[in-house]
């Protein structure tokens, strides 16, 4: 019977052997893939701490000033302004969007206030603005009423 427990016991060390190697040879191989990426790292941070105190010692160039182009002519936006001008005619963004020549998508984010329109939108927005619900009318007609570009 002891033959049968020495015999056992062999056999569960070598597995057990054999489960720790498969493993530890797992942990080797991450290991050193983390070890070549922190030296990666820390080649880019070297090589970044040289940019920036390359930089520091440059004198700082004077920029010119940005240009404003927010408010030609006196002309101003507000998001809130244009939601109720297209609600006062009674229109949807889409047909807006017809009116002023731009996407739907334009109409969409000014009124939301992701971004604002340019100089030549401004003009055409301000023209707009001047008009009265039966000329808005007549020209959204218009438009529906000429053939689609192919």
């Amino acid at each position: 019977m002891s033959n049968f427990a020495a015999q056992l016991k062999t056999e569960i060390s070598r597995i057990a052997k054999k489960e720790m190697r498969a493993q530890a040879a797992v942990l080797k191989k991450a290991q050193a893939t983390h070890r070549a990426e922190i030296a990666d790292l820390k080649r880019r941070i070297a090589s970044l701490e040289a940019v920036v105190r390359r930089l520091g010692k440059t004198p700082a160039l004077a920029t010119p000033p940005a240009k404003q182009e927010d408010e030609p002519q006196g002309l101003r936006f507000r998001a809130d302004g244009f939601a109720s001008l297209r609600k006062k005619f009674g229109v949807s963004a889409a047909q807006m969007a017809l009116l002023l020549g731009v996407s739907n998508q334009s109409v969409y984010h000014w009124e939301t206030g992701k971004s604002k329109p340019r100089a030549a939108q401004l003009q055409a927005i301000a023209a707009v603005r001047k008009l009265g619900k039966k000329e808005v009318a007549q020209r959204l007609a218009a438009h529906a009423q000429e053939p689609a570009p192919k």
